[in-house]
């Protein structure tokens, strides 16, 4: 009566002889179980920020228009909805695509969907709508949080994850970084482990956000406890400007000779870009350098960021075009 008939709230309360304040708790409850579904679609003009971060970066972008003046936190809650929309409208449609090969060949092995563990992806998973998927497994893949430290965890993630998605989630029980190369080698051997990197490496759809060193709402990686003090005078001797899923990059989007890297626990981007569709979600100026050099390793097929950073971005890009 709302959606499709554009019939008021009054007019519905009267009708179903209830108050309008139940009208709206039952269309807030619509959209949450997902019996609702609302689409935007923006026009691409040729001047656009979405257009423009095709052509000079290869990604397709989604730009999500935040209020100036707003918390970081607000700004991180506001792209993490639209990157949460976002997500299931890609998993929906893989899911889609997986069923209809069912039908016409049988049995196939069920869709996989790996996501990074971070502050970011934390948000994401707040806001995901209950959608159940069938056949759906989420798996982790980068090392997790100190328990010691305060912060959402990888557990929490994966069960938020799980719980609207009502899919099966394969934890990653490994540091964020290893103290020893030679810890991360062997762990790298156990068949525990080599299951999960299996599963991982079967994924279809990676989710997962850009960690900064420096920055008003500190990434996690860098906040925890995983690298020491030292370490990360290393990592800013050799230009390193953030990660993606633990792996440490530099602004030109090098990562391959930064030697903290070998105690890494999540992909390289060379690993990454073996998923067909890779999103990445990046909110906060202060994230600018990291997400350019995310986009420049190629570790991105779709971005959601909000409107501010996107800017911040895209003349960092032209800076180092520019003579």
């Amino acid at each position: 009566m709302y959606y499709v008939q554009a019939e008021t709230m009054e007019v519905i309360a009267r009708h179903l002889g209830c108050s309008r304040s139940t009208v709206s708790r039952l269309l807030a409850r619509a959209r949450d179980e997902g019996i609702v579904r609302i689409e935007l679609v923006a026009p691409w003009g040729a001047g656009s920020l979405e257009a423009r971060f095709a052509a000079e970066l290869g990604v397709r972008a989604q730009i999500v228009p935040v209020r100036e003046g707003t918390t970081e936190v607000h700004r991180l809650q506001q792209v993490a909805a639209v990157a949460a929309a976002r997500m299931v409208e890609v998993v929906s449609g893989l899911a889609a695509q997986k069923e209809g090969r069912s039908g016409a060949l049988g049995a196939v092995e069920p869709l996989v969907v790996g996501v990074a563990w971070g502050a970011t992806m934390s948000e994401v998973v707040a806001a995901l709508p209950v959608r159940r998927v069938p056949g759906l497994t989420v798996v982790q893949l980068n090392g997790a949080s100190d328990p010691l430290h305060e912060g959402p965890s990888a557990g929490q993630m994966l069960a938020g994850m799980g719980q609207a998605l009502g899919a099966r989630t394969i934890g990653f029980p490994v540091p964020a970084f290893f103290d020893q190369v030679g810890a991360r080698e062997a762990m790298w051997s156990e068949r525990s482990i080599r299951r999960v990197l299996g599963v991982a490496a079967r994924a279809r759809l990676a989710v997962f956000g850009v960690g900064a060193v420096d920055g008003p709402l500190p990434s996690l990686v860098y906040q925890g406890g995983h690298l020491t003090r030292a370490d990360m005078e290393v990592a800013r001797r050799e230009g390193v400007v953030g990660d993606v899923c633990t792996v440490l990059l530099r602004e030109d989007g090098t990562w391959a000779d930064v030697d903290l890297n070998a105690r890494a626990t999540g992909p390289t981007p060379v690993q990454l870009a073996r998923v067909p569709r890779r999103l990445c979600v990046v909110a906060g100026t202060w994230k600018a350098r990291a997400c350019l050099a995310a986009l420049r390793a190629r570790v991105a097929t779709d971005l959601v960021i909000d409107d501010a950073t996107a800017r911040a971005v895209l003349a960092l890009a032209l800076q180092k075009e520019v003579p």
